[in-house]
């Protein structure tokens, strides 16, 4: 036995990454979205599939600027925890990174210690120039808004982390 598979997401994935997500985004371990929003961006996941075909881990790389990127929906299936599948799917996800010419990666999480692990550290304040900062202002991704400490989002943000790691 091989174990799971680590490959681009598929359309036909989404309701695989769904199932998978809802448990964590019904605690707010996750960020709960649409499925139009998964389909959206379908093209920035990777997921990792058993043997039987089921959708076992994702997560996705969001480019917000030049430099910078979100790891985002980072997700394993219960009984795949400790097996280091998650941290297969990061680095999956960094080498997207880097084929992009993205230097810098970001994540919001509760996960410190996995993330700590692989590079990322806490951060505090803004991680952009003013300027870059002023354009990601007319974003309207959600996502951009949590890495700008955005007043708005932060009640759904509470007790998260805000991590980065420079490749």
């Amino acid at each position: 036995m091989s174990g799971p598979t680590i490959r681009r997401a598929r359309t036909a994935d989404i309701r695989g990454i769904r199932r998978l997500v809802a448990p964590l985004a019904e605690r707010r371990v996750l960020v709960a979205k649409d499925a139009v929003t998964y389909y959206e961006g379908v093209q920035e996941f990777r997921v990792a599939e058993d043997e039987d075909g089921t959708i076992v881990g994702c997560g996705a790389l969001h480019v917000m600027w030049e430099d910078l990127a979100e790891i985002r929906t980072l997700a394993v299936a219960t009984d795949h925890l400790g097996s280091g599948l998650g941290g297969q799917i990061l680095e999956g996800l960094v080498d997207d990174a880097r084929e992009l010419g993205v230097q810098r990666l970001f994540c919001l999480t509760f996960e410190t210690h996995f993330f700590t692990r692989h590079g990322f550290e806490p951060i505090e304040g803004q991680a952009v120039t003013a300027d870059v900062y002023a354009e990601l202002l007319r974003s309207y991704d959600e996502g951009v808004a949590e890495f700008l400490d955005l007043e708005r989002v932060k009640p759904n943000t509470l007790g998260n982390t805000r991590m980065l790691r420079t490749l």
